[in-house]
């Protein structure tokens, strides 16, 4: 999964032998000689809503930094993390000394930048999904990791990648039980329409920074709307806010970071050549509800081109057979082979021969002791990552070309036109309106490299 073939620990052994100056972290300690029982010294940006399922992770840490631009959640974190010094201004904090690495808890049109930022001051970086809010953003952010893979560690916040049956989707499908891959669908039923921005409505609340939440996106007038507490479901904030396109990207960066991932994890896959999209009338306010986008990913050094379908609202793939009902599986996917169909979803899977070969005794499973091993704790992982040298799961080249793939629907979507991508270059080819398209424009004052 991982692209990198140079373990950390074993470069910076190189670099010794060699007589090189070697790598040390802000807060002085040596990149491969750090122990699992080392601890880093990590700024938390956001402390409340998805920052809470970081709490007991970071707790074997030194969270040197707090973040947030409300003062009550920024004491919540602080009742956390007694020790650390707070700040409002995430770049303010970016700029203390001391730290090792970031976790970005922020909404989601500020990853693309406290990312970016990050990776400037060589930190390491675990930024929740989607990695920034659009294609030119992912695409930034995956290449400077990139630059620097051999001494940052980064992973992306698609926590249900740590199922088990992710990995068991993946065998099935390298191992041949359906076939040659064809197509391949992943969908999500969430359905959150609105009509337009809110209007201007109430005061700032006491203690909420409204320009710093606003940061590097047009301007907005306040509206309780966007920024509702949820004490039951701390980490649904997002559900007030990224359906609108200078905040989010709708459920193409919501549940569709989750669920494509659940596909995308056996494709090994690259950028894709060409990219078609359908739905819902265009809104310039909000993102669509009701897509289907879909694209042509090239072929690998084990299977042929595949077309990669993303589905979503009232749009849904058509079902192999009658036996399986898709309005029953919220969030799922579906590969379709030359030998059969795979349909699952995060916790379950399900496969479906059809054709002469129904009895698959042309597939032989694998040994259990041949099984891909449990990844563990997602959040942990990237803790010792941070720490080893090891590899992540969905660090910033895996789920960065898997989001610009998400985030090129979106485009083909709005100009209602087939688009071909070139993807070293980063550049849609002869649609001058669309590659306009790729990246969104900031306030001043709010760089996304800094």
């Amino acid at each position: 999964m991982n692209t990198n073939p140079v373990n950390r620990r074993e470069f910076l052994k190189t670099s010794a032998a060699a007589g090189a100056g070697l790598m040390i972290l802000p807060s002085g300690s040596l990149f491969g000689s750090a122990t699992p029982n080392s601890k880093l010294n990590v700024a938390l940006i956001g402390a409340y809503g998805r920052a809470r399922a970081h709490f007991d992770a970071l707790g074997g840490e030194n969270v040197v930094a707090v973040c947030d631009v409300h003062d009550d959640y920024l004491a919540y974190g602080m009742r956390e993390f007694p020790r650390a010094k707070t700040y409002k201004d995430w770049r303010k904090a970016l700029d203390q000394k001391d730290l090792d690495a970031v976790v970005i808890c922020t909404p989601d049109h500020l990853h693309g930048h406290i990312s970016s930022w990050a990776l400037n001051r060589d930190l390491h970086v675990y930024c929740e999904k989607p990695l920034g809010n659009g294609v030119y953003e992912a695409r930034y952010n995956r290449q400077k990791w990139l630059e620097k893979k051999d001494k940052i560690a980064t992973q992306v916040g698609t926590q249900r990648h740590a199922i088990d049956n992710f990995a068991r989707v993946r065998e099935l499908i390298k191992d041949g039980a359906i076939g040659e891959i064809r197509d391949v669908h992943a969908w999500g039923n969430r359905e959150l329409r609105r009509d337009s921005y809110p209007e201007k409505m109430g005061k700032v609340p006491a203690g909420l920074d409204w320009d710093l939440w606003i940061g590097p996106s047009p301007w907005h007038p306040y509206n309780p709307e966007y920024y509702q507490n949820l004490p039951d479901r701390p980490g649904s904030n997002c559900l007030n806010w990224n359906m609108y396109w200078d905040f989010g990207s709708g459920q193409i960066g919501d549940m569709g970071a989750h669920t494509m991932d659940l596909v995308w994890n056996a494709l090994d896959a690259d950028l894709p050549t060409t990219v078609q999209a359908e739905g819902e009338a265009f809104n310039p306010d909000v993102t669509p509800v009701d897509l289907h986008a879909w694209a042509m990913v090239p072929a690998n050094d084990w299977r042929g081109e595949v077309r990669v379908n993303w589905w979503q609202g009232a749009m849904k793939p058509k079902m192999p057979n009658k036996f399986i009902d898709v309005t029953q599986i919220g969030h799922g996917g579906m590969f379709v082979g030359s030998e059969g169909a795979l349909v699952c979803d995060f916790t379950s899977r399900a496969i479906l021969p059809y054709g002469k070969n129904a009895n698959m005794t042309y597939y032989k499973p694998r040994r259990e002791k041949k099984l891909i091993p449990p990844l563990g704790g997602f959040q942990e992982e990237w803790i010792n990552a941070c720490k080893t040298g090891d590899a992540t799961s969905c660090d910033f080249d895996y789920n960065g070309k898997m989001m610009e793939m998400m985030f090129l629907g979106l485009v083909a979507y709005r100009v209602g036109e087939k688009i071909t991508y070139d993807g070293k270059k980063g550049k849609v080819v002869g649609h001058p309106e669309a590659h306009a398209l790729l990246q969104r424009e900031y306030r001043e004052g709010w760089p996304l490299n800094g």
